[in-house]
């Protein structure tokens, strides 16, 4: 068996704009990166369309509707807040996005690959159950972890976020979920503001490893090796989903923290084998932020490279 990579093409029409950091160029970044030269044992999948049940089993329904009912002329761009901005291909390229989180659950149930990697934009973690936010329109992690629950009756599922900034809108939803854990390290202070050690859920399920500005690969690690995989090792997994933002790497702009590649290739190889104590093969990882494109393109590389290699 080998790694899915699930994409769509729809994902880029959705357009925020000249100069907003968040482009179709940064997807495709990546799908360049991993072509089929470079990948060639890549299962290459489609991302489907998420139906409504899907989203609202997230969501609230004003939003679900908002999102459903967007209509935005050809020629035009809406802004929903100060940095969230949709065009006429934002509806679709949202909905395969988080479409095709749930194909990622899928192939990974059903054995068909040993892992995911799922490139779409727009990204997702900062969506909150009554809110688009931080560029983020549908939470296509959240829409991953309740499908999986639903579709498959998955009792523990975790989520794993090492984007630079905290993933507000994930934690919001998996708050006073016990069957689910949440694990994030990110830059503090930073956007959103949220994720200080004491935000613990109300289960005790949530776990945040804040790192100050200027942060490199020996804090980063350290995070992740004393704090995050031992609980991730304790909760015993059923599926972990990855929020796989790479903007913690020294050359993103929008942020101050100081990895690189290997870091990422590090954390990728160190999930891999916490999960194959509890769930082999079981590993759906979403892109999420990264605004450098070279850096983009390298980062997304080793983590899929890694993910490869180790599963």
């Amino acid at each position: 068996m080998t790694i899915a990579l699930i994409s769509h093409t729809a994902c880029l029409a959705h357009d925020t704009g000249a100069g907003h950091p968040e482009r179709p160029e940064r997807l495709t970044a990546v799908l360049d990166a991993l072509d089929e030269r470079s990948f060639p044992a890549l299962a290459r999948h489609n991302a489907p369309l998420a139906d409504e049940q899907a989203l609202l089993a997230v969501h609230d329904p004003a939003h679900v509707s908002a999102i459903l009912s967007l209509d935005v002329r050809e020629d035009e761009l809406r802004a929903l807040d100060a940095d969230t901005i949709v065009s006429a291909g934002s509806r679709e390229a949202a909905l395969r996005a988080a479409g095709g989180a749930m194909r990622g659950v899928d192939l990974v149930m059903d054995g068909t690959v040993r892992g995911a990697f799922v490139a779409v934009r727009p990204p997702g973690h900062h969506a909150t159950p009554d809110r688009a936010m931080g560029f983020c329109l549908i939470n296509n992690v959240a829409v991953a972890v309740q499908h999986a629950r639903r579709a498959y009756g998955l009792e523990r599922i975790a989520v794993a976020d090492f984007d630079v900034h905290h993933g507000n809108g994930t934690q919001d939803i998996v708050w006073a979920e016990p069957g689910t854990l949440f694990l994030s390290s990110h830059q503090s202070p930073c956007y959103p503001g949220t994720g200080e050690r004491h935000e613990r859920g109300a289960h005790s399920n949530i776990v945040n490893a804040p790192l100050p500005p200027g942060s490199g690969s020996d804090a980063f690690r350290h995070a992740w090796r004393d704090v995050l995989l031992p609980a991730l090792d304790d909760f015993a997994p059923q599926l972990l989903i990855v929020s796989a933002g790479f903007d913690a790497h020294r050359a993103d702009p929008l942020a101050q923290l100081s990895l690189d590649e290997a870091d990422f290739s590090w954390i990728t190889r160190e999930l891999v084998a916490t999960m194959a104590r509890h769930a082999p093969g079981r590993i759906v990882s979403l892109l999420e932020g990264g605004y450098d494109l070279a850096a983009l393109a390298a980062s997304a590389a080793a983590h899929v490279q890694a993910l490869e290699s180790a599963t």
